[in-house]
């Protein structure tokens, strides 16, 4: 039995993955996947001080973008009596002009 999981042992192979850094242990004979085993998780900070200031940053930001769309849609109303008074006074130089129609053209 000891003889029979030293082949099995033997048989195996790992294998990095090259995406996730993942150890995979494959087995040789039928190309299978045995166990995989997780890449350790990087820290996205590396102390207590940096998250705290990208989170004042990122809290700068949101009200900056905040900020932003209030003054939009202050002058959202100014914008849009403009266009339509462009678009009256395109309507109004335009020829009166009928439209065709798919029948008149035939």
């Amino acid at each position: 039995m000891l003889s029979v999981m030293a082949q099995k042992k033997e048989s195996l192979f790992e294998v990095a993955c090259p995406d996730c850094g993942a150890m995979l242990k494959i087995d040789r004979s039928t190309g299978l996947v045995v166990s995989h085993t997780p890449a350790p998780r990087k820290r996205t900070f590396e102390d207590l001080e940096m998250a705290a200031k990208a989170m004042r940053e990122h809290e700068e930001r949101k009200e900056s973008i905040f900020k932003q769309s209030v003054d939009a849609e202050r002058n959202k109303a100014d914008l849009l009596e403009k266009k339509f008074a462009e678009a009256l006074r395109k309507a109004k130089d335009a020829p009166d002009v009928k439209p065709l129609r798919e029948f008149d053209l035939d």
